[in-house]
């Protein structure tokens, strides 16, 4: 049950930083889309937490440069819908077994979440280069990352939870960080206000970040 590292290292190379949206305006979603990519973030993670998150994942996918994955992935049935909706990659908060057997019959490569060296060992005895540290700053930042290098030098980390414009800095400073997840650039006030052109600008601050 491997994951397809090739691929999704692939992907989450591109950009320094992957926000993490909560939205359910169908009707937005490009704008949104559009805004991110222009600022140099095509890593998108729509959360399915809202009643139309996969037909906002629908429209984002067809922005030109868009990469758009799914967040808050529990189930097999999670898998299969975001599939269908046209994710290129897919994320959990966590790495249960049975999620990452299910993983295998779709052809979406997965980013499970892990808390501790236990959970990031299991994951990489299954077949799992990249994982997502989460909730990072609740569990100790990039402090604890920064432990985590030398015992598990093969394992790659996307930490998202609590990680802003300038802890991000001190992330992807580190050699087993690929990149960041946060929702620092898409502010719901500026979501609600439909003012992409302030996205757009966070999104270019983002971009200039390296890993």
């Amino acid at each position: 049950m491997e994951q397809d590292a090739e691929k999704l290292g692939t992907i989450l190379s591109a950009a320094p930083v992957v926000p993490v949206i909560i939205h359910d305006d169908v009707a937005t979603a490009r704008n949104l889309a559009e805004a991110l990519v222009a600022g140099g973030l095509v890593n998108i993670e729509v959360t399915l937490r809202t009643p139309n998150a996969l037909k906002v994942i629908e429209e984002m996918a067809k922005v030109d440069g868009a990469v758009v994955g799914s967040g808050t992935v529990r189930k097999k049935d999670d898998m299969k819908a975001s599939a269908n909706a046209g994710c290129q990659f897919m994320v959990s908060p966590g790495a249960p077994v049975k999620l990452l057997e299910d993983a295998e019959d779709i052809g979406v490569p997965l980013l499970p979440g892990i808390a501790s060296p236990t959970e990031a060992m299991a994951a990489s005895l299954l077949g799992y280069t990249y994982l997502k540290f989460f909730p990072a700053e609740a569990m100790g930042g990039a402090a604890v990352l920064k432990a985590f290098a030398s015992p598990l030098p093969d394992i790659k980390f996307c930490p998202t939870g609590g990680i802003d414009m300038e802890k991000a800095k001190g992330y992807l400073k580190l050699p087993n960080v690929i990149c960041v997840g946060g929702s620092w650039t898409v502010p719901a006030d500026a979501i609600a206000a439909k003012d992409f052109d302030t996205i757009r600008t966070l999104a270019a601050d983002a971009a200039k970040l390296s890993a």
